[in-house]
């Protein structure tokens, strides 16, 4: 990787008809990981995150609730979605609103170049339509009514007959881009990521696309049409489109050529909409696609994915409140092998916590601080000849340096932290064996109880480093502990093996403290 290269990470925008669950966290804390190994790897490293705001769920749950569309979104954006990125410590450089004008005017811009190059035509769209529910339904979301209602097709929602209406709506020629995209994951293998995620990508544009209906007209909460402002473009055109207007897309073409493309993180349910339709898009814009679309798996909860209708969302705070944001990021990221499923228990969390957090990483940065303070005063001890123990735990450090990296690099964050928990066993393992308190019992032993500490605190800088991203609040008071230069998240990270040592330890306080009771 060369120093002063880019990377671009987004998250999905969030739909601000609710409040965030754990869920959304997970991907927050995804990408915000990513996004801090790049920029400690010395990469010009740019994370947007972001809120999708417009569309007829959310004028229908704002008028519900008595407010306009954009109060609603105001509202939502203020009290759950910007403090959410507080609650699990994101550092993310922007973070775009489906409502800013950098976004409306520029999918205007991006709307009427398609519409102006041919890709967008007018046509008739048929549907069945609940009034109930303002939208169209497919025929599977439709049940056989009964009663009044009988040889009726019928809402499942509302038990109410549907009307089968039409509309004119425009449409963009997806259908012209099938070969194209074929032919982009056929010479880009991983510009899907994980494999199920390509294969099921590539089987669904293989069967023929579908022109798409980007425009309604029976509602008005939504970016106007630039050439007919009896239409609102449609709810995912537009929100696909946050991740070029954020990055100067239509307004600063400098900015843009500098960060684009980006590499997007997204829920598996939300794959289609990010690897065909938006590839797609750019392409018939005359733009890059991105660098890449990696689709995680869902959280369950008791078995099932998480839904507020059935009461299987988990707040954040519930667990940050608790055990607190790095013990968040880290579970997650530690538990689950990313790209794949992964079910949520809070007695999993409360084990991993207190065996992996407190027990193997804690307690070893305790252990050894603590071993140097009373042993030499603070002053950091000088390793002298090294023997095969030592040797062992310095190969470690190199190899997690680069495992982790490797890692990180593929998007596998649970392989990155695999790898570098080995060093925290090894170190723990080496405590074990050499025993520097019975070292410190004889002055014949004094030069090789400073070779056994000196080597345990190196090992323990390179963790503070290669875990920095993951679990910043601990890593810095720990860097802080360990009297090294500068902060944590300025040391080289695929170099974490090479940081220089500091003069002096001062005092640290747990890292994870003991949870005795965790609802």
């Amino acid at each position: 990787m060369a120093d002063g290269s880019s990377f671009y990470i987004t998250t999905p925008i969030f739909y601000v008809n609710d409040v965030p669950h754990i869920g959304h966290a997970y991907t927050e804390v995804a990408a915000d990981v990513l996004a801090r190994w790049h920029r400690q790897a010395g990469e010009r490293t740019w994370m947007l995150t972001g809120t999708d705001e417009h569309g007829q769920k959310i004028l229908r749950t704002a008028t519900s609730n008595g407010v306009t569309p954009k109060e609603w979104a105001d509202k939502l954006v203020a009290e759950a979605w910007k403090p959410l990125l507080e609650t699990v410590d994101i550092a993310n450089d922007d973070f775009i609103r489906t409502t800013d004008a950098r976004h409306e005017e520029n999918v205007q811009k991006f709307l009427q170049k398609l519409y102006d190059d041919g890709h967008i035509y007018t046509g008739e769209y048929e549907g069945y339509y609940c009034v109930g529910c303002e939208e169209y339904k497919t025929e599977s979301q439709l049940v056989p009514g009964t009663g009044e209602y009988e040889g009726q097709l019928v809402c499942e929602i509302h038990s109410k007959p549907v009307e089968l209406l039409h509309e004119k709506n425009y449409f963009f020629r997806m259908s012209a881009f099938a070969d194209r995209l074929l032919a982009l994951y056929d010479e880009q293998p991983d510009f899907v990521q994980p494999e199920s995620a390509r294969n099921e990508v590539v089987s669904f544009v293989r069967q023929g696309l579908d022109d798409l209906s980007i425009s309604r007209s029976t509602f008005d909460w939504g970016v106007k049409v630039p050439w007919d402002e009896s239409h609102v473009v449609y709810v995912w055109f537009d929100a696909l489109l946050n991740y070029i207007t954020a990055a100067g897309y239509g307004q600063d073409d400098e900015e843009f050529a500098s960060r684009w493309p980006a590499q997007h993180i997204v829920g598996k349910d939300i794959l289609r909409f990010h690897a065909v339709i938006w590839p797609a898009m750019l392409m018939a814009a005359g733009l890059e696609v991105p660098r890449g679309v990696f689709g995680h798996g869902w959280l369950l909860v008791g078995g099932e994915k998480m839904s507020k209708s059935k009461l299987t969302g988990i707040a954040p705070e519930q667990i940050t409140d608790v055990f607190g944001s790095d013990a968040f990021r880290y579970y997650f990221l530690r538990a689950i092998a990313f790209g794949q499923d992964g079910s949520f228990s809070w007695e999993d969390l409360s084990a991993r916590y207190q065996a992996e957090l407190a027990n193997g990483f804690g307690n070893l940065a305790s252990r050894v601080i603590a071993m140097i303070t009373r042993y030499f005063d603070g002053a950091v001890p000088t390793a002298g000849a090294l023997t095969e123990a030592d040797e062992a735990i310095v190969a470690i450090e190199a190899k997690a340096t680069d495992a982790a990296w490797s890692a990180i690099d593929r998007i596998a964050i649970h392989e990155s932290l695999t790898s570098t928990w080995e060093l925290v066993d090894a170190l723990n393992g080496y405590i074990t064996s050499e025993e520097p308190w019975a070292l410190a019992k004889d002055p014949a032993t004094r030069e090789r109880l400073e070779t056994v500490l000196a080597t345990a605190y190196h090992g323990l800088g390179t963790l503070a480093v290669l875990l920095s991203p993951v679990l910043p609040k601990a890593t810095a008071k720990l860097w802080s502990a360990l009297g090294a230069d500068g902060t944590v998240q300025e040391q080289r990270i695929d170099q974490a093996n090479t940081w220089k040592p500091g003069a002096q330890v001062t005092a640290l306080e747990a890292l994870f403290p003991r949870i005795e009771t965790a609802e």
